[in-house]
């Protein structure tokens, strides 16, 4: 009796070492004799000692950051551009069996498909349609991952880092474009003040007295910035008839 109690007690400790724990964003690959098996967890399970073995994988969202790359644009400008991915397994016995490490397969994929969309771009479409890029990039690297049973839920490009030289370029080229908008406003004022100014022009052309009026006001302006220069305002009748005059005695 005494000889079995030890075969016993080693069995019961095989059985309980089969047991297992998966946190509930854990899932359990488990392999019996090399072959898949099934899918274990969250929480207790249990597995058949030294005949079954397991491999955990972390279902969370994870964060890849794409270091930055220098890459060359459609109009053969050297840029150098870094971006962060999101994604997140949603089947973990493909990520297992079918990609030998996923992690290292969804970065490196990721890096290639950046250089080749900014190869396809322009530097002024990179700048400018980041968000249109950015959803290519996660398309093209879903639709390839999407075998290993990973899902990119985002793809951001962070930083775009453009040579002085065309740093300097860039920034003549704003103020060329920001100098000609404030010509065009500047003419298009000026236009606009010279219709108004023929407009009463030929309003007061109608109404002499509008004429007169008019000198009054001005006359009464000048007086509120106390002024020393007295100015006298010759009517225009006086001035009409004298002109008159001027012309019939210059006819004789």
């Amino acid at each position: 009796m005494s000889t079995f109690l030890p075969v016993i007690g080693i069995i019961i400790l095989l059985f309980l070492s089969g047991f297992r724990i998966a946190q509930e964003y854990q899932r359990a690959i488990v392999f019996r004799l090399g072959r898949f098996q099934a899918v274990k967890g969250p929480g207790l399970y249990w597995i058949i000692p030294l005949i079954e073995r397991q491999q955990t994988v972390d279902m969370r969202t994870r964060t890849v950051d794409l270091e930055q790359q220098e890459t060359i644009t459609k109009d053969s400008v050297t840029i150098k551009v870094n971006a962060v991915m999101w994604f997140k397994i949603l089947s973990p016995q493909d990520a297992i069996i079918n990609v030998a490490n996923y992690n290292m397969a969804v970065y490196q994929f990721s890096v290639t498909a950046l250089r080749n969309i900014i190869g396809q771009h322009s530097l002024d479409e990179v700048l400018r349609e980041r968000e249109q890029i950015n959803g290519t990039l996660q398309k093209i690297v879903d639709a390839a991952t999407q075998s290993w049973g990973i899902k990119i839920e985002m793809v951001e490009m962070k930083d775009v880092e453009i040579p002085e030289a065309m740093q300097r370029a860039m920034a003549r080229e704003a103020e060329a474009i920001r100098e000609k908008r404030a010509r065009l406003v500047k003419a298009e004022a000026e236009l606009e003040a010279s219709i108004k100014l023929t407009q009463g022009a030929m309003e007061m052309a109608k109404c002499p007295i509008s004429l007169e009026l008019r000198r009054m006001q001005m006359l009464s302006e000048i007086g509120i910035d106390n002024n020393t220069t007295t100015i006298v305002m010759i009517p225009s009748d006086i001035t009409n008839a004298a002109k008159s005059l001027t012309e019939m005695v210059a006819a004789k």
